[in-house]
């Protein structure tokens, strides 16, 4: 008797690693499928079971890569299938960051339609704002301000969006900050506003915008 419970535990056994062994393939499957743009075999996965909250080994969901990618409809069927819009990977960079970064700005409307939180930075501390501003990705810019990011938020070494747009000569991002009420008399950390950081990157277009919205 004994030894029969023992090979029905061990036949159990084996029948659940066995099952375990077929879920990492198949989410190991829809990693890549998500990677090569196959929308086709991502939404078969998905339907065989695959899990959309799925990890790579640096920690980056399904969504994350469509987000990073600029792949619309893969986001959209993603989010329709469950996943998580605020899942960050192991540099608590967001799909709403990835999107951001990339400037694809009608994945970040998505993403913000689906409630992707405006709030986290990562290990860098950087927010979807910062990316979206330091990359000069004004449309980015303009739906996080629509979904109710303040214009003249500090982030980071009390910086602004400004300042980072600033900082890297965005002279489009500048000039949007600015008519939606972006302040540039406030200071960082260091006692640098969004002018001097300007002028000490040797962005003289983007100083002469920041200068003239001082008068």
């Amino acid at each position: 008797m004994k030894t029969r419970t023992a090979v029905v535990a061990l036949l159990l056994a084996g029948a659940c690693a066995t099952a375990a062994a077929q879920q990492r393939n198949i989410n190991f499957d829809l990693l890549q499928a998500v990677r090569s743009g196959s929308e086709a075999s991502v939404r078969a996965l998905l339907d065989q079971g695959a899990s959309p909250n799925t990890r790579n080994r640096l920690g980056d969901t399904p969504l994350n890569s469509a987000a990073r990618s600029g792949n619309l409809a893969m986001v959209k069927l993603l989010i329709e299938r469950g996943a998580d819009v605020n899942l960050a990977n192991l540099a608590r960079v967001t799909p709403l960051m990835s999107a951001a970064f990339g400037g694809h700005d009608e994945i970040v409307k998505v993403l913000l339609e689906a409630k992707a939180d405006v709030r986290p930075s990562d290990r860098v501390e950087k927010t979807a704002m910062i990316y979206a501003a330091g990359n000069g990705n004004a449309a980015c810019v303009q739906a996080l301000l629509a979904a109710g990011v303040d214009v003249n938020a500090r982030y980071a070494h009390d910086a602004t969006a400004l300042m980072w747009a600033a900082a890297y000569g965005k002279e489009e991002t500048v000039r949007l900050l600015l008519s939606r009420g972006a302040d540039p008399s406030v200071r960082d950390e260091r006692g640098e506003s969004a002018l001097s950081i300007a002028e000490s990157e040797k962005h003289a277009a983007t100083a002469a915008l920041l200068k003239a919205a001082a008068k």
